[in-house]
């Protein structure tokens, strides 16, 4: 999972960098609102981020991130004991408000309650199932094991069943930022479908793609 700090403070950045890169997190820390601004769109699965840092603001950056992504969590850290800080940052739509000082343990409990699914085993239907853990996907008990960006695309269509995707949505998820042309995705899209033999990933046309369980 790619994660996006933005944390002035350089001790308290690189220390929750170390931790969160401990737990297999990918972390592209930041100590400047304006540079955090500019790697919103580089495919981040969270975003945590400090009110109170130069040239940007954490809100700015948020409400931003808020116009493309709806779901993606963000975790406000802040010193901030004001109340309008804090009622702007869930105004505007982040999912948890972390006041400082707190220990690195609170931090990372939040993520994994906001980011991580939860149950190993996802069944489709009866006969198909994915193990998270693994990545493994069982159909009729034959294993087949997910290539990264395979898993990736499942996990982004688990957590969005029944929303349709766009291609660039796919593109900065999956390719964590990098370009992905629109053949590369399809040639993704077909792999997969090939691996589930049913038709839980369904075309829309001009526009992306959408999970339903058949």
């Amino acid at each position: 999972m790619k994660i996006l700090l933005l944390e002035d403070n350089k001790k308290l950045n690189d220390t929750i960098s170390k931790r969160l890169r401990l737990k297999d997190y990918k972390v592209q820390s930041c100590l400047d609102g304006a540079e955090a601004l500019e790697r919103i769109a580089d495919g981040y699965s969270c975003f945590i981020l400090d009110i109170n840092v130069p040239n940007v603001d954490g809100i700015k950056i948020l409400k931003k991130i808020r116009e493309y992504y709806k779901e993606i969590p963000v975790i406000i850290i802040s010193a901030s004991v004001e109340l309008d800080d804090i009622k702007q940052s869930y105004d505007f739509g982040c999912n948890d408000y972390l006041k400082k000082p707190f220990f690195i343990d609170e931090l990372e409990i939040k993520i994994e309650k906001l980011c991580k699914i939860q149950d190993n085993l996802i069944y489709f239907d009866t006969n198909c199932y994915f193990d998270y853990k693994s990545s493994l996907i069982v159909i009729n008990k034959k294993e087949q094991r997910l290539t990264k960006k395979e898993r990736l695309l499942l996990n982004l269509f688990l957590t969005k069943k029944n929303q349709v995707l766009s291609y660039q949505v796919i593109e900065n998820y999956v390719w964590e930022g990098s370009f992905a042309s629109l053949e590369s995705i399809r040639s993704l899209i077909r792999r997969l479908r090939k691996i589930l033999s049913n038709d839980y990933i369904q075309t829309v046309v001009d526009t992306g793609y959408i999970f339903k369980n058949i």
